[in-house]
């Protein structure tokens, strides 16, 4: 299989079930930013992996998702006729990100302020992934008022952005790095 086709250079591709749409369309934009979000999990791996704390735990959950997130890209990748055929993403995957955030949160402690992103390496990496998260939210909700979505894809994406917050906060409690709090008017 050749890696390019050049049926892409006048700025259109396919979707699954090869209809073509220009690449700025607003279902590219969502799944591409899936995509980002994906490889940003894969950036936040990779720095875990060369971490002297074990990551082991939090590299499950993070592979688990970087599975869920290819299947949730191939549901934004096909057209409102072929949905049924790539419903992959179900609750229970929904039910396994609250397990993890509860899991994680019961052994952190609590928090009374709000925080700056950042502290460790691996919890800047997940924070960075946070972000791009909610983006990946904010594009599905736009993508929605134009076409029909099951609302499961963005209580997906919520409760990863609110995991990968907590798996930040984790990451600096891993290695023994306190996190910084917000200085409300330092500027």
């Amino acid at each position: 299989m050749k890696i390019y086709t050049k049926t892409g250079d006048s700025g259109t591709t396919s979707l699954f079930g090869g209809q073509r749409v220009d690449k700025d369309h607003l279902r590219l934009e969502a799944f591409g930013n899936v995509d980002e979000l994906n490889a940003s999990l894969g950036v936040a791996r990779s720095v875990m992996e060369t971490a002297a704390a074990d990551y082991s735990e939090i590299d499950q959950v993070l592979s688990a998702a970087q599975n869920q997130l290819f299947d949730l890209g191939a549901e934004l990748a096909t057209p409102e006729a072929g949905v049924e055929r790539t419903t992959l993403l179900n609750t229970t995957a929904i039910e396994a990100l609250e397990l993890a955030i509860d899991k994680w949160d019961t052994e952190l402690p609590p928090l009374k302020e709000f925080i700056l992103p950042g502290g460790t390496h691996a919890a800047a990496s997940l924070h960075a992934a946070r972000c791009v998260c909610r983006r990946c939210e904010r594009s599905l909700v736009t993508l929605m008022r134009d076409v029909v979505l099951r609302p499961e894809l963005g209580v997906y994406l919520n409760r990863l952005g609110d995991l990968l917050f907590v798996l930040a906060r984790a990451a600096n409690h891993l290695e023994g790095h306190a996190e910084v709090p917000w200085q409300k008017g330092s500027g």
